[in-house]
Order: structure tokens, then C-alpha cells, then sequence
């Protein structure tokens, strides 16, 4: 499984960033895994990273001035760390990587610089041959007129542009450009960008992967997409599929209609599935749950939205995931934020609460104790954490985050915080306002789900239980269509990682009377909840990036009128 490189080249100025950031967003709301990267990459701790500062500040590093040969050294180094180490794995993962530069800006300012031209024939061969496989789909070669920046003079802008163009010929043979004027506005740009992209079809010529065999358009027209959604597998093979894997897509199909059925104020019962109607069942989108519903509208959405305050409180919340233990906080402290969190108050409330015998936790995850070298107490730890968290930086940190994966990296190295957990965390944290991530850049399998899949495939065929979480999310509509299901997406929004994970898990639960002959790791037999209907009813409200809360209301609107 292979992705798509499209890269935006040009001098300074020209708008590379700008058109990158707006490309993914484009691809992301046509159900492309992609993401941005700033190559050969500005997170710290990377030798991108390493390399800009010594480029633009030798004297941090008590370096008086470097040689332009050994300078442009540096970049090359950077930039087959940055293919290696992070974008490689991403291309293989199938997604689809933009990157606001390519190796060619290592030539253009070589030769501007004066670089001697050996020197810099030798770097390009050995940019070459590590890009060999992995030359872009589509490369842009952004250009205008004049400098766009103040900072840069027309002498200097003129001299780049001629040897991006020159660059441009030599490559024509095997990387030819795309030239694309940005003196237009940047919507009538990002209009032939976008064209551009949608008649990109010959993949075997231009793709990703020399090897590659695909031959579909990269991307299919808007009116094609809403008849059938992009994958990236032709079938499951080498995963082979059990009779559970069917049931996975009926259970999504009747559970998505349970919720309209009950959103559009149907009587009950609410479904003929004996199963769906004796047992509690989460919904098909993770965000549509009652505890997540108010996390995104009383927590996270609720309150000073700066990413420090936004973080402290859906840490908080998620460390109980507990409605009734956040307003017992609430309650007895008023408003939550960082001034006020006093780990002795904190503990006060929380140990009265449990000398009533009140339960502080949800039972939907453990949190680990930490009790071990830690505090008797499971809560003042995790109050604990929090505080460290703060301490650090996190909040601050994760804003500044380019990936989720980066991002999931940063909650793992903190303690009692696994990889189930750090996934869970961040999803929440996803929802705020703050971060930006895809739901469709990577998925982590709780046990739950991993007992589901297992269910659902006699043989991974050498696949991990990620990579089958990606592939039926990107299967998605052939499956429903296949099984002639309806299947009622949420306002628009197909299912994304998050929601084909929890899916998973549901389904290992469903299974255990649907199919008890299928066996999961944990070896599992009963559904311990049974199903209670909740006496209130929630106001759907979504994260509002994601565009839907004006359809919601529309609905809700229209079914109050029929009532």
C-alpha cells in the first residue's frame, strides 16, 4: 500500500505553506489521509530542526561562519533523515504526505549561494538515489513576478526564479513540474492547484512507488465521491475474513440507524435486533456518545478556549471520563481552570466522594493506579500527572505539534499514560479547537478491538491490527454497498479510524451471541450491560471545524415541527 508525494517548490514568498496547509484540508473533506510536512521537517528534536538552526544562527552554536559547500552538506543529510525516519513510513502507510519543499530548493540555492557545480552534481546524485522511489505525484513550481516579501529584494528573487526554471528543464525527463502563477488571488490559485490534482490519473508514470500498479484517478471528482468512496484496497487480500466480518458492517449499518431512529424522536423499541435491543451498545461514532456529547460541549468547548485551559480540562475529565465526577468538582469548586487547581481541594472532594461510596471512574478504560512508587491514593496521582503535564508545557507543545503522531508521542512519554490511553486522550483533545488533526492519520486498537478483529479475520495475512483498521475505513462504502446496506453517515462525515476501532469493539461484544462459536483473545462469553434508555435527552452539538452543527439543527428543528 503505497501514497501520493505532492510537494510546492518556489523561492520564499511564493506561498508554499499556504497552499500546502490548504491542500490537505481539501484532501482530508474528500477522504484522503494526508498531512502537511515542513521539509525536511521544524519539530524539535529533529535533525531538520537541528539543521535551519545552524543555518540561520551558527553563533548558538559557536560556529563564526560555515563554508556554503558544507552548509548545503547539511541540508542533504536533513533531508534523507526526513524521507527515512518519517515521511517514507507515511508513504507506505498509504497516506498522502504534502511538503512545502523537495530536495531541488538543496540545488537552486547551492547554485545561488555558489556552491561549486561538482560539489553540488554529487549531492543531487545522492538525492536521487534515495528519492529514486519515492519521486511526487505532482510537483508544484510555485511563481509571480515580484517578492511577495518585503524582506527580499527583486535582484536576489529574480536569480531563484531563474534557477528554479532552468532546475525545472533539466528535470523534465524524470520529474516534470507543474508551474503555477501565485500572482493571482489565492482562491483562483488554489482553483488550478486543485484541477491539477483531479486530472493527475497516470499514477503508474508519476506515482508515489515506480512498482506501483494503481492506475485510478488520485482522487475522483466531488460528484464521484458522493456516490462511492476512495480506497485503497481492491480486496482484502492478504487479510481473509470470517463470517463476523459481515456482521461488522450490518452492526454499524442498524446501530448508525438506532441513533437517527432516536434522534428523530421514534417510539420504541428501536430496532428487531433482539441483541441491539437486550444490551448497551456505544454508538457508531465515538463522538455521538452520551460522555463524549458532554465532554464537547461542557468541557472542551466550555470555557477560556486558549490550548492550555482547553487541555487542562479534558485531561481532567478524561482521567475520571465520568460525567457525574466532573460536576461533582465543579460543584463543589466552580469553575475548573489552572488558577484554581489546588491538588489538596482536589483531593478533599474526591476522598469525600468516596468515603460515600461514589464511584469517581468510568468503568470504559482502567486507569493505571501508579501506585507502586506513588501516592496510596489512585486520584492524587493522576492529579498529580496532570500537574506535571502543565509543568512541562504539554498544552503549549501539542499546539506546536505538525502531526497527531507527534503529538500521540508526546502524551506516551508521560507515565500510567499507554498507548491505548495516549490515543483515547488525544482524540478528546482532537476535538478542541487547538489541534487540527485527521481522524484518518493512524489508529491505535484497544484490546477490545483487537478481540473484535480477530473475530471478524481467520488470517491477518501479515497485516497489523492498524493496518486493518485503516483498510475497512477506507472500504467503507464498497461494504455497504456490496451488502446492500443503507448506511446514514453522520451529517456527511464517514466513519473515521477512531470510530472503526471502538466499531471493532463493539462487535466482539455483539459476537458473543451473534457468533459464539468466534473466539478473541480474552475468550470473553457474556455482554455484562444491559441496555436502559437514558431519561434526558442530548442536544447533538459536534467539534465546530468539522462543519455539521448547521445540518444537526436543521434536522432537530424539522422534527420538532412533525412532533
Amino acid at each position: 500500500m503505497t501514497g501520493h508525494l505532492i510537494v510546492f517548490e518556489g523561492p520564499d514568498g511564493v506561498g508554499k505553506t499556504t497552499l500546502s496547509k490548504r491542500l490537505v484540508e481539501w484532501l482530508q473533506q474528500r477522504g484522503k489521509a494526508s498531512r502537511y510536512i515542513s521539509f525536511p521537517g521544524s519539530a524539535p528534536g529533529t535533525l531538520g530542526k537541528l539543521v535551519y538552526d545552524v543555518h540561520h544562527s551558527p553563533k548558538r552554536f559557536q560556529i563564526e561562519d560555515i563554508d556554503p559547500t558544507s552548509r548545503q552538506l547539511l541540508h542533504v543529510a536533513a533531508h534523507i533523515d526526513a524521507l527515512r525516519t518519517s515521511i517514507k513510513p507515511m508513504l507506505s502507510a498509504g497516506e498522502v504526505v504534502v511538503m512545502d519543499r523537495f530536495w531541488w530548493s538543496t540545488i537552486v540555492y547551492g547554485r545561488i549561494t555558489g556552491v561549486d557545480e561538482d560539489s553540488l552534481r554529487l549531492m543531487m546524485e545522492l538525492e536521487k538515489l534515495h528519492w529514486a522511489r519515492w519521486t511526487p505525484t505532482v510537483l508544484f513550481l510555485l511563481d509571480r513576478e515580484t517578492p511577495s516579501r518585503s524582506d527580499e529584494t527583486l535582484g536576489e528573487f529574480t536569480r531563484l526564479r531563474r534557477a528554479y526554471s532552468q532546475l525545472a528543464k533539466e528535470q523534465e525527463s524524470s520529474c516534470a513540474a507543474e508551474v503555477v502563477s501565485t500572482d493571482a488571488p489565492i482562491d483562483e490559485t488554489f482553483d488550478r492547484v486543485s484541477s491539477l490534482i483531479l486530472t493527475a490519473t497516470d499514477v503508474d508514470r508519476r506515482g508515489t512507488d515506480s512498482q506501483s500498479q494503481e492506475s485510478l484517478p488520485f482522487i475522483q471528482p466531488e460528484s464521484q465521491l458522493q456516490r462511492r468512496a476512495p480506497t485503497v484496497f481492491t480486496r482484502l487480500a492478504p487479510a481473509v475474513p470470517s463470517e463476523v466480518y459481515d456482521t461488522y458492517w450490518r452492526f454499524a449499518a442498524e446501530r448508525q440507524a438506532i441513533f437517527f431512529r432516536r434522534f428523530r424522536n421514534a417510539p420504541p423499541p428501536w430496532t428487531e435486533d433482539d441483541i441491539l435491543r437486550r444490551f448497551k451498545f456505544t454508538n457508531a461514532y465515538r463522538a455521538s456518545d452520551r460522555v463524549s456529547q458532554y465532554a464537547i460541549r461542557h468541557v472542551v468547548y466550555s470555557g477560556d478556549q486558549s490550548p492550555r485551559e482547553v487541555f487542562f480540562r479534558t485531561i481532567l475529565f478524561k482521567l475520571f471520563n465520568k460525567i457525574e465526577t466532573w460536576e461533582l468538582l465543579t460543584d463543589a469548586l466552580g469553575m475548573l481552570t489552572t488558577s484554581r487547581f489546588d491538588l489538596r481541594a482536589f483531593d478533599n472532594v474526591l476522598t469525600a466522594a468516596m468515603a460515600r461510596r461514589t464511584t469517581i471512574y468510568s468503568a470504559a478504560y482502567i486507569m493505571p493506579s501508579g501506585g507502586k512508587n506513588g501516592n496510596p491514593k489512585k486520584h492524587c496521582n493522576h492529579l498529580q500527572l496532570l500537574a506535571k503535564m502543565l509543568a512541562d508545557g504539554v498544552p503549549e507543545r501539542l499546539a506546536e505539534a505538525k502531526r497527531m503522531r507527534d503529538a500521540f508521542e508526546l502524551l506516551l512519554g508521560y507515565p500510567m499514560i499507554g498507548s491505548f490511553l495516549a490515543y483515547q486522550f488525544l482524540t478528546d483533545l482532537n476535538y478542541g479547537s487547538f489541534l487540527n488533526f485527521s481522524e484518518m492519520e493512524f489508529a491505535v486498537p484497544g484490546p477490545g478491538a483487537r478481540d473484535g478483529i480477530k473475530k471478524c479475520f481467520r488470517n491477518l495475512g501479515g497485516l497489523s491490527e492498524a493496518d486493518v483498521i485503516k483498510m475497512v475505513a477506507d472500504r467503507q462504502e464498497l461494504e455497504f454497498e456490496r451488502l446492500e446496506l443503507r448506511f446514514q453517515s453522520l451529517w456527511g462525515r464517514p466513519l473515521q479510524l477512531i470510530d472503526c476501532q471502538n466499531l471493532f469493539c463493539e462487535v466482539d461484544k455483539y459476537a458473543r451471541h451473534a457468533h459464539p462459536d468466534a473466539v478473541g483473545y480474552t475468550q470473553r462469553t457474556r455482554i455484562k450491560q444491559t441496555f436502559r434508555s437514558t431519561p434526558t435527552a442530548i442536544e447533538y452539538w459536534y467539534p465546530p471545524k468539522w462543519g455539521i452543527n448547521g445540518a444537526v439543527s436543521r434536522d432537530e428543528e424539522e422534527e420538532h415541527v412533525h412532533v
